[in-house]
């Protein structure tokens, strides 16, 4: 099958697991595992393994991605307004490098469809998380709207937010990364979910992701704007525009790459964080997780918690319980 429908599919099939509670049953003791607490952002993870953002975009299949064993699920990138994405194909599995590039573009249902469709959920078992990111066409002096619009939709309904400000695949996203920009995005944010909470009378923590693209000078100035307003953790990676050495006629593609080409970096740039940081915010490490040895070397390395995405894809549901035996 194409990629993209493939994933469709997949989604399809959970979605309806979900309504079928024998299948719901059968599918949490097929994948039970040990539990492993894990504290972070002033939220409990039964454990510390995580769907990343970009699998369940539009909130479809939670309730039956909650049954393979995830400690958080994070649905999005979600946009205020709906929007189509990129133009098909947009998304390409690299069979031989065990990796994906895609070009989505954010398609996105809209924050209207997506609220809709979580205030419909019962109580998780899961931590839920949403990933937030602008219209492809609101321009970057005014993307602060779509994020503060974005914030205040979902305070009430998301266990923690992302702010997603490196996704590749959008023109211009990535500029939001630069000191000043990022830093005056964040300071509106934190103020903004002040208010919030005082409303909603209960914690929202904001997270950022960052590019693996990122030098160092840039990193540590991301870093530094992220703690000086006061955000509740760091995501690292996204997926990168860079390539290597690939053997896939599929590698010429644009997009951004994830899967087993992006663990060398992504473990670089979880290192570097870390180090920087130094305990005073947690860290999420996402990029290039493929097996349960690489999720306990990102743990070991100081990461709070670990998502996967092209592993699940690469490795199917069993991963999750792999990676939590492991442990």
């Amino acid at each position: 099958l194409d990629a993209e429908d493939a994933h469709a599919l997949t989604l399809r099939v959970l979605r309806l697991m979900a309504f079928i509670p024998p299948a719901r049953w059968a599918a949490t003791l097929a994948f039970l595992a040990p539990d492993h607490p894990v504290q972070a952002f002033g939220l409990h993870f039964r454990n510390p393994v995580g769907l990343a953002a970009g699998f369940d975009k539009d909130a479809l299949a939670v309730r039956g991605l909650a049954a393979l064993g995830f400690g958080h699920i994070e649905v999005g990138t979600v946009t205020p307004l709906p929007q189509k994405g990129n133009p098909r194909p947009r998304l390409f599995r690299l069979v031989e490098d065990r990796a994906i590039i895609n070009r989505m573009g954010f398609p996105s249902a809209g924050s209207v469809v997506v609220m809709r469709r979580l205030k419909r959920l019962k109580k998780l078992p899961v931590v839920l998380g949403v990933n937030l990111g602008k219209n492809s066409k609101t321009p970057n002096e005014e993307a602060v709207f779509d994020y503060l619009a974005l914030l205040q939709n979902f305070a009430p309904l998301a266990d923690y937010l992302a702010i997603n400000v490196s996704s590749p695949n959008t023109v211009g996203l990535r500029e939001l990364q630069g000191k000043r920009a990022l830093e005056a995005l964040l300071e509106q944010l934190d103020y903004q979910r002040r208010i919030e909470q005082k409303n909603l009378e209960k914690r929202i923590p904001l997270l950022v992701k960052l590019a693996p693209d990122l030098s160092e000078t840039e990193l540590d100035e991301a870093l530094e704007a992220i703690v000086r307003t006061r955000m509740d953790g760091v995501i690292v990676t996204n997926t990168t525009v860079s390539r290597g050495n690939l053997r896939s006629p599929l590698g010429t593609e644009r997009g951004g790459l994830s899967g087993d080409p992006l663990r060398v970096r992504s473990e670089a740039v979880l290192r570097f964080v870390v180090r920087r940081l130094d305990g005073r915010i947690p860290v999420v490490s996402v990029g290039g997780i493929m097996s349960a040895e690489d999720a306990k070397r990102r743990l070991e390395m100081g990461a709070a918690l670990v998502q996967v995405y092209s592993g699940l894809v690469y490795r199917g549901p069993g991963l999750v319980r792999e990676i939590l035996r492991a442990l």
